[in-house]
């Protein structure tokens, strides 16, 4: 019974309709400030933080994971959403909103409707086969993203910051498809991107703050250093002396990426402090079962060869040949960026394939995001976007755009776009012909989002477009056709938020009893 922490707190026990009634009041008030934010024309959130300190935001998961409700049954239906919304971030980089307002309009039509006539077992059946459904339409109208659509997607999810997006574009157009792009403040007030042709290793930070070379950014910078890379602990100095005296003879500079004793990276150090030889020691990349192969990544994009005693390698036989070299290497305390030498290799062109073909067969999704990473670093690209603003208040705000946009841009890229606008969505529930109840519920919540949108944008009547694609732009108040109009969304970011929305709601619809921690004034009002 660990698992689902059982206490000897009081509980509160709410059955039926009261019980219905709470969870959908708290779903309502945590969906009516979220939902503020959807769209071109959505409205910024400004909470307080647990300090007291204002926050502003217009990030759908970031308003809702501030949401904490006094009534402990309404508090936990507006956390059963928050889960919905939390999963799609975990899916698809952004969506959250839409999985919000999804959820609240599927839980209004359920409860409205008169279960006498048609039992949860029905209801739930014919949800399930119009996601199904709506999953397959969407997948059918979906197109390939551009280099035009890519900037459109990425200004649309920086609530159409036409200059934002085209920075974050900017960024994919150069890395690639599988390219690694990422946030990091700005040391100025400006946004802009760099684009460094390398690798970036993940939690292979600095070991020691006496390795940095560059005080002024707390940096280990070495320029065009021989890399050793060795899978197996470096017990002593000895072990590796002739590598020492060939790199101190040539006058270069040595990146090591290996497990050492204390006692060698204190001989090192030492020698490093005194200045007779430029060195970094970096712990091995990757994780777990990963380790070996991305360390043989990383060899191939060196030319070094990797040293492993449990593979049969005598660490006392090591040799200069062994080593490989990068024209540059940047180390700070998170991780380490390798500029690498441009050369033909059919090794590295073969290993791309092999890698990619396990992205594309994996179903595991913890090991597909690890292949995923190593598809990137043997890419050879990362675009960073450093983002700055004028106060603190202002860079948590665009932050916040930027995260999202750099997710939905890579979702895009990964699957293809759809219209925006919840145009795809009210399209759906237009073509799909409904035989059950519970098929007709979904295909009318499915509407909410377009109906939201155009309500934030201050539209009273809303009439749906009749044509397929075509929707409303709310800046200019004009029907366009959205793709061409640059109004788009990633089809993953879609059905993540309409598959976990139907997941939370269907959970919720078939309970009726709600047990909570009583509240002490609540106790003591009920005495």
């Amino acid at each position: 019974m660990e698992y689902n922490n059982p206490s000897l707190l009081i509980k509160e026990l709410n059955f039926g309709e009261d019980a219905k009634s709470k969870i959908s009041a708290g779903v309502e008030k945590l969906a009516k400030a979220v939902k503020s934010t959807l769209g071109a024309s959505g409205k910024c959130v400004i909470y307080e933080d647990a300090r007291g300190v204002p926050v502003i935001t217009k990030d759908g998961v970031t308003v809702a994971e501030s949401v904490v409700l006094y009534d402990p049954v309404e508090n936990l239906g507006a956390t059963l959403i928050k889960e919905a919304a939390n999963n799609t971030v975990r899916e698809a980089g952004d969506g959250t909103t839409t999985a919000t307002v999804l959820a609240e309009s599927l839980l209004n039509k359920v409860n409205s409707t008169d279960l006498s006539k048609n039992s949860i077992r029905d209801i739930k059946q014919g949800v399930n086969e119009a996601l199904a459904d709506v999953n397959d339409y969407l997948d059918s109208i979906k197109i390939d993203v551009t280099e035009d659509t890519l900037n459109n997607v990425a200004s649309i999810s920086c609530n159409n910051d036409a200059e934002l997006g085209a920075i974050i574009s900017e960024a994919y157009v150069k890395v690639g498809k599988d390219g690694v792009v990422l946030m990091e403040t700005s040391e100025s007030e400006e946004t802009y991107v760099d684009i460094v042709d390398g690798v970036q290793l993940k939690d292979c930070g600095l070991t020691s703050t006496h390795f940095v070379t560059n005080v002024d950014k707390q940096k280990a910078e070495l320029e065009n250093p021989l890399v050793l890379i060795c899978m197996s602990e470096i017990p002593n100095v000895r072990k590796i002396q002739t590598i020492l005296e060939y790199v101190i003879k040539n006058n270069r500079s040595l990146l090591i990426v290996a497990p050492v004793s204390q006692q060698v990276k204190s001989a090192l150090l030492m020698n490093k402090v005194k200045g007779n030889i430029k060195i970094n020691i970096i712990d091995l990349p990757g994780f777990g079962p990963t380790k070996k192969d991305t360390c043989e990544d990383l060899a191939i994009l060196t030319g070094a060869t990797v040293m492993n005693e449990e593979l049969g390698d005598d660490l006392d036989l090591m040799k200069p040949e062994c080593l490989g070299e990068a024209e540059l290497s940047v180390t700070d305390e998170k991780s380490t960026i390798i500029t690498t030498i441009e050369f033909d290799d059919k090794d590295l062109e073969e290993r791309i394939d092999q890698v990619s073909k396990l992205v594309a067969d994996e179903k595991n999704g913890y090991i597909k995001k690890k292949l995923e990473q190593r598809l990137s670093m043997l890419s050879g690209s990362v675009g960073i976007i450093r983002v700055g603003a004028d106060s603190k208040v202002e860079l948590k705000e665009k932050r916040d755009r930027v995260e999202d946009a750099i997710y939905a841009t890579k979702a895009a890229l990964k699957e293809g776009i759809v219209p925006g606008g919840g145009i795809a969505l009210l399209n759906a529930s237009q073509k799909i012909s409904t035989d059950s109840v519970g098929k007709a519920l979904l295909l009318e919540a499915i509407q909410s989002p377009f109906k939201t949108i155009m309500h934030n944008a201050g539209f009273e009547v809303i009439e749906s477009p009749s044509e397929e694609g075509v929707g409303v732009d709310v800046v200019t108040g004009k029907e366009v056709n959205m793709i061409k109009a640059g109004i788009i969304d990633p089809v993953l970011v879609t059905k993540s938020a309409l598959k976990n929305a139907v997941s939370v709601v269907m959970t919720i619809v078939s309970a009726d009893c709600i047990i909570s921690n009583a509240r002490q004034d609540t106790y003591e009002s009920d005495k």
